[in-house]
C-alpha cells in the first residue's frame, strides 16, 4: 500500500464531524489534489491518528469520515533546554526533535544567550513540528516552551524532573553519558547557547541537582549537541 498523506488536525479539532480547514485544507485540496472519496491520515500531535474518508472539499474546508483511530503510547522521556541563541539552524533543532521522539524543547534565557528568548513560543516553530510530523509519521509533537529571565528560572521549573543533566564543555571525559542515563522516566538535559555556560550558571546547577556531563573533546556547535542528546535518548527509547 502506497504511503497515505498526513494532515493534522489539533486534538480540541478531534471530533465528529472531522473538519480540516486553513493551510493543512489547502494542502490537501488544491496543493495535493485530493480527492473526495480518497483515504488519509490524520494525526492531533497528542498520539492520536486515524485513518480517514475525503467526503466534501470546498475552497475554505475539507470534511472527512472517520474510518480507523489508533493511540500511539507516549515513548518520549527527554526535555532538552537549550539556551537562546540568534540562529537559522532553530528550525533544523525543531525538526530533528520530531524525528527523534523529543518529549520536549525549552528556549530558556543564558548569561551568553545572543537576544532575548521571547516571552511565548511562536506559531512558526510549531508549523516545523507538524511538517516534520507529517514526513517522519510520529503522532507526537514535542511541548514547546520559554522560560525568560535567567538561569534560576530554568532551575525552578526543573522541580518536577527524575533526571538532571548539563552537558558541559568543562566536564571530565569519563562523564560521557551512555543510553542508560537517558532511560529515566523523565529527564531535562540542559544544553548552553554557542558561548557555552558561565562559571555562576554551572555552579548554581550543580547545586541544584544537575549532573555535568561531556560529549566528548570536539567543540561542539549547539545544534549538534541537541542532535547527539537527542538521538542518544531516542535509542535508549527504542529498546
Amino acid at each position: 500500500m502506497a504511503r497515505l498523506n498526513s494532515f493534522y488536525l489539533p486534538p480540541e479539532d478531534w471530533d465528529a464531524p472531522f473538519i480540516l480547514q486553513g493551510g493543512e485544507a489547502k494542502h490537501l485540496g488544491k496543493v495535493l489534489r485530493t480527492r473526495v472519496g480518497d483515504t488519509v491520515r490524520l494525526f492531533d500531535g497528542c498520539g492520536r491518528d486515524g485513518l480517514f474518508t475525503v467526503t466534501e472539499i470546498t475552497k475554505s474546508k475539507v470534511q472527512l469520515e472517520l474510518n480507523e483511530e489508533h493511540f500511539i503510547a507516549d515513548p518520549r522521556n527527554l526535555t532538552l533546554a537549550i539556551g537562546w541563541n540568534k540562529s537559522s539552524r532553530r528550525n533544523w533543532i525543531l525538526e530533528k526533535s520530531v524525528e527523534l521522539q523529543t518529549h520536549g524543547l525549552i528556549f530558556y534565557q543564558s548569561e551568553f544567550s545572543q537576544g532575548k528568548v521571547p516571552a511565548e513560543t511562536k506559531e512558526s516553530w510549531n508549523e516545523k513540528l507538524v511538517a516534520a510530523a507529517k514526513q517522519c509519521g510520529n503522532a507526537w509533537l514535542p511541548e514547546l516552551q520559554t522560560v525568560p529571565g535567567s538561569i534560576e528560572k530554568l532551575i525552578e521549573f526543573s522541580a518536577s524532573y527524575d533526571n538532571k543533566l548539563f552537558l558541559y564543555e568543562k566536564a571530565d571525559n569519563d562523564t560521557v553519558p551512555n543510553n542508560s542515563v537517558f532511560a529515566a522516566e523523565s529527564t531535562l538535559a540542559v544544553i548552553g547557547p554557542e558561548g557555552g555556560f558561565s562559571p555562576r550558571e554551572a555552579e548554581l546547577l550543580i547545586e541544584n541537582g544537575f549532573k555535568p556531563v561531556s560529549l566528548g573533546s570536539s567543540i561542539l556547535r549547539w545544534e549538534t549537541a541537541a542532535l547527539l542528546c537527542m538521538g542518544t535518548a531516542y535509542l535508549e527509547s527504542q529498546k
